[in-house]
Formats: C-alpha cells, structure tokens, sequence
C-alpha cells in the first residue's frame, strides 16, 4: 500500500444531515462527481467533526464498525452498514509521521456518520480501507493546521486525505422544515460563506485560523469548531501553486452550508 503513487488530491466534504447517507440530490451528485475525477484511492484517512476528543486517537481495527452517532431519524438509516475495512499499516504510519505528538492507537470507535454517510456516496461498494484520525479539542486551530502538513507525505502514497464537516454549522438555528429549499441562509450565513470562501480562494489561511478574532458572521457560523477543524487540516495540507475547487457550495437549513472543496 505505501508504494509511491501520483500525488492524491485533498478533499473538505460539507456532510450536513445524516439522511445525506440515503438520499439522491445534488450533493449527493457531487460527492460522485468529486470521486469520479480522482484516482481511486488505496485508502482513506478521514478527518471527522463527530469525533472531537481530548487527545489525538487513529482507528487501528481490521474491521470498523458503522457508528450511528445520532437520534431522531427514521429507522432505516439506522439499519444502514458500510462494511469499509480499517487498515492498520496505516493507523501505525500515521502514529509515527505525527511523532512526537502522542497519538492512541483506537480499536473501540470505528466510523462514525461524519465518515461513512458521504464515503458511501464515493465508493458504495465500501471497497476502500477507511482509517479516522480525531481531533483534539483542547488545541487550537493553528495547531491542527500544523499538525496536517506533517500529514501530506501520505498524499504521494496512494491515501486520500479527507475533511468531513461543515464551514457554517449552527444547528440551533436550522430550519428543518424547508432544509433543501435552493440555497436558501440567513443573512449572516450569506456574509459567512461569502468571506471565508474568498478567505479559502485567495488562500488566506491566517485569517481562516484565527477564525475567533472576525466578524460577528463568521461567530455565528462557528458556535463551536468541531465542523470546522476538518477544513482546517485539510488547508493545512496544500502545497504551493495546487489549485482550489469548490463544490456543493450552497446552504441548507438557512444555517448549514454544504461548501466542499477539492485541493489537486
């Protein structure tokens, strides 16, 4: 699997609901699209917002359980297995590239919805081994930022790095009963999508990390930044004169954007 490969892009994916896993829309359409445009990888390492613990774990097990880390939601998508197999070559990498930070080979988490409910929609036969890395909320995101670029040896070993959240995430707010409505936020949402896409665009990475000093639009887009630090790694790991694409650049729920981004 560590064989040298061409270099693998780096994806930020806007996950949104966990019906995501069962629906056909034009998100769904884009996670396609996005797999469809890149070499298949020999495995992934996701980034997910719902695994925010103190400390830095990577899944170690041959066999991650499908986690349904979430409530309220009709039975069938709790019935819903993605049968991805772990990889522990890499868990063990990853372990080592991240020294000295100390980092906890995990065998109880497995993939939870931020992973599994979008990597469905890119590879549905689960043929891909899927490894998640956590993130530590005691740090900072500059500090998640640097941690990321040690990351990037792994991009010319046939792993896909993966960032799974969402830019604007202020569930309190959602309007759940016209979600999908087209593109549909509140003002401040507008004025968040618009400042840090052109932030993420002209790769104004400082003013992305210190996320916390800026306009009461991007607080309101940020309550908390479980959803956000997935963008942040995946920023992090772009190297000079790569290019920038974003999909899925719409909001949802007035409060959700479902903004996903491929670095190449």
């Amino acid at each position: 699997m560590f064989k040298e490969s061409e270099k693998m892009p780096v994806l930020f994916v806007g996950h949104g609901s966990p019906m995501i896993a069962l629906e056909e829309n034009e998100f769904v359409d884009g996670f396609r699209t996005a797999a469809n445009s890149i070499i298949k990888p020999a495995a992934i390492l996701c980034i997910s917002a719902h695994w925010f613990i103190r400390g830095t774990k990577v899944t170690v097990m041959e066999n991650p359980k499908t986690i349904h880390d979430f409530g309220g939601f009709p039975d069938k998508l709790y019935e819903v297995q993605y049968p991805a197999k772990g990889d522990p070559e890499l868990a063990k990498a990853v372990k080592q590239i991240l020294s000295p930070v100390q980092v906890e080979l995990d065998e109880s988490w497995g993939l939870d919805h931020g992973a599994w409910t979008v990597i469905k929609h890119f590879y549905p036969k689960a043929d891909v081994p899927i490894v998640e890395l956590s993130i530590d909320y005691t740090k900072q995101a500059e500090y998640h930022y640097q941690l990321a670029k040690k990351l990037g040896v792994l991009r010319r070993k046939g792993v896909l790095i993966m960032g799974s959240g969402n830019i604007i995430h202020n569930l309190n707010l959602v309007d759940f009963r016209d979600f999908y409505r087209d593109d549909y936020g509140y003002d401040w949402a507008k004025e968040a999508k618009a400042t840090m896409n052109r932030w993420i665009l002209d790769d104004d990475h400082e003013a992305l990390i210190n996320y916390q000093k800026q306009s009461k639009a991007i607080q309101m887009a940020i309550p908390s930044p479980d959803h956000f630090i997935p963008l942040i790694y995946i920023l992090g790991l772009k190297e000079k004169n790569e290019t920038v694409t974003l999909f899925n650049d719409k909001l949802v729920g007035r409060s959700l954007s479902m903004t996903s981004m491929k670095i190449y």
